[in-house]
């Protein structure tokens, strides 16, 4: 019954979204105000009936319903309840459906945010609901296009008549980090969807005005900032359960996410060139474009079969390619209304007022090179896959082209990030303040190099210069608290991010050894004692587990349990790492193949600083947070 209700639901959702994209559009074309009305109960019925799906299979779920084929492939009732809940989401057909939940929830969001607006700008939305009728209208179109492909492809609630026991949720994916990481990054993915539609229909009205560029800017700040939250948690995950002591891998899944999450920040600064100064217009129009169609590439490399990784969930041919038409479609589209607009909507003549060292230059100049480095990780990420299909042979590039790529353009970045805080509104060249710059960037330079000799005893010249600009950045930034707290945190946040990054691949410490218990190994100042191995046996799974205990200067500093665990029903060994966290550093212990009874092969990692790195990116979504509702403006 569950599944025949399930399919239901999803129908009547597929038929309100079909009224909420076609009935607006109609209503504006035939000027008739009744139609153009109707986009946002469609809306709101179209959310109740995806919502009613979501919850009946939640409850297939957790009832361990295997007459549902898409609940037998991944669930076990001995699976504990909170991951037989969260492994809704744990493959293909239900990762899709959360997808959509999450576009209509960032729909009726959207119908409602001006209530929240403050006056003078909910005043302007009232005026202009034709507006607020077409962005419901574009996001109905977004909608239809994927119940289509989840009901025609990909319906997780085909029902079967085997008598099936279960197969179990992928044990990587049981873990605290898959409960949070994936809706966050659809909430960032798909909330791109929402500026995308909003100026889809700024175009269509041949309307680009100041309203346009705050209600873009606001949600186009608010989906970075998930985003950002389900990267760094993606991060956060693959360093606990993946067992390679790393937080990035540079896997072409992983760019996925990080393609829209460069483009954002581009699209944010450009979007302020837009909203305080009226230019850019054309250039934030396009990126909003590219920004919504790097999201939906992002669905479609991790759902097409064409990428291997621990992060895709098909593999199959057909869904990839209803999801490449899809992308094509939506794309060209906007593409095309882009192109019959830019002529009339647009001026030429937005930059004749740019000066060089103005605020203006340094934030065109920021969104630029950003969305060169995201052109650079797009190119690094498809050209393999391009080859491949073009049957040209098969080649791997990996982290060693992506590291030698980025790092110089990082360093620019960074130099301009910390250079726009000199700078004013259509200011010229003639009031460069050299003198504050200078003395700040010795002042950095001094305390980068101080701190580096005094943690690690060694200097490197690439993290003299990234620590410095990081420093440099920080002072920079600080003196805008009150005028831009929001910016202001953000930027702080990435330069901590970047020290987090820089400080844990410079002073990283790893070795791999064979060792039995009873006896001991080293690794920096700290000494790692094997005492014992016992046997474990969880709800879905049993192993070995080992206990170390860690001593400094022959202090005790704590006991760490690895774990090597067995997961029968998929046949399935996987390592569970122990990590002793600080601030300062992590302690990494990893066990490996047993060589003999009671003698093991053991990773080690030291790692320093590397929770700067998740510390920054929270930092930063704190950042975005106030940003959303920031009404001050930079002076």
């Amino acid at each position: 019954m569950l599944s025949l209700f399930g399919t239901i639901a999803l129908l009547f959702a597929l038929f309100f979204s079909f009224l909420q994209a076609v009935l607006p559009l109609w209503g504006y074309r035939r000027d008739n105000a009744i139609m153009l009305a109707f986009a946002r109960p469609a809306a709101y019925g179209q959310c109740v009936y995806i919502l009613i799906a979501y919850v009946l299979l939640t409850i297939a779920f957790a009832n361990s319903d295997f007459t549902i084929t898409y609940v037998a492939a991944n669930s076990h009732p001995n699976l504990p309840l909170i991951y037989r809940l969260t492994a809704l989401w744990g493959s293909h057909e239900g990762s899709i459906l959360l997808w959509i939940l999450i576009l209509n929830v960032w729909t009726v969001t959207f119908s409602l945010c001006f209530h929240l607006s403050p006056v003078e700008e909910r005043i302007n939305i009232e005026k202009n609901k034709i507006f607020f009728s077409l962005t419901l209208a574009i996001l109905g179109i977004i909608s239809f296009c994927f119940l289509s492909f989840l009901l025609l492809t990909s319906n997780p609630f085909v029902s079967t008549h085997e008598l099936q026991t279960g197969h179990d949720l992928n044990p990587l994916l049981q873990d605290l980090g898959f409960i949070i990481h994936p809706p966050m990054l659809y909430i960032g993915y798909v909330g791109f969807s929402v500026a995308f539609a909003i100026t889809q229909a700024a175009l269509i009205q041949n309307n680009l005005s100041a309203t346009w560029a705050i209600l873009s800017r606001r949600f186009a700040i608010a989906a970075w900032t998930f985003l950002t939250l389900g990267i760094a948690l993606g991060s956060w995950w693959a360093y606990r359960v993946l067992g390679w002591g790393g937080f990035w891998f540079w896997d072409p899944v992983e760019n996925a996410s990080l393609l829209p999450w460069l483009a954002g920040i581009a699209l944010i600064h450009i979007l302020i060139l837009a909203e305080k100064r009226d230019a850019s217009k054309n250039w934030a129009v396009l990126l909003i474009i590219i920004t919504f169609a790097l999201s939906i590439l992002g669905t479609f490399l991790v759902r097409s079969g064409v990428l291997v990784s621990v992060h895709t969930f098909a593999n199959d041919p057909t869904r990839g390619l209803f999801l490449l038409v899809l992308l094509g479609i939506l794309i060209t589209a906007a593409f095309a209304v882009y192109v019959i607009r830019i002529s009339t909507s647009l001026s030429i003549n937005q930059f004749q007022k740019i000066t060089f060292f103005s605020r203006e230059m340094f934030l065109l100049i920021n969104g630029t090179l950003i969305f060169i480095a995201m052109l650079t990780i797009l190119l690094g990420t498809l050209y393999p896959l391009i080859l491949e299909a073009l049957h040209f042979g098969s080649i791997s590039v990996g982290a060693p082209y992506f590291n030698l790529v980025m790092l110089p353009q990082v360093f620019l970045i960074m130099i301009f990030m910390g250079l726009v805080s000199y700078s004013h509104w259509e200011s010229s060249i003639a009031i460069i303040p050299w003198r504050k710059i200078a003395k700040k960037m010795l002042i950095s330079c001094i305390s980068a190099i101080s701190l580096l000799w005094v943690i690690s005893h060694q200097l490197d010249w690439i993290a003299i210069i990234c620590l410095s600009l990081s420093i440099w950045i920080i002072l920079n930034t600080v003196q805008f608290y009150r005028i831009a707290t929001g910016m202001t945190i953000a930027h702080i946040g990435f330069a901590i991010l970047i020290i987090g990054i820089l400080l844990s691949s410079v002073l990283n410490q790893e070795r791999e050894i064979r060792l039995k218990t009873g006896y001991s190994t080293n690794l920096g100042p700290y000494n790692f004692y094997f005492l014992s191995t016992e046997g474990i046996k969880g709800t879905n799974y049993h192993g070995i587990r080992a206990n170390f205990e860690i001593r400094k200067n022959q202090h005790h500093i704590a006991y760490l349990h690895p774990e090597k665990r067995i997961y029968p029903v998929r046949d399935m060994v996987m390592t569970k790492v122990a990590i002793h966290p600080s601030i300062f550093r992590d302690l990494y212990l990893a066990l490996g193949d047993p060589f003999a009874e009671d003698d093991w092969s053991i990773r080690l990692y030291y790692k320093p600083f590397i929770r700067w790195i998740w510390l920054g990116a929270i930092i930063m979504v704190i950042g975005g947070l106030f940003s959303i509702w920031q009404r001050k403006r930079l002076t």
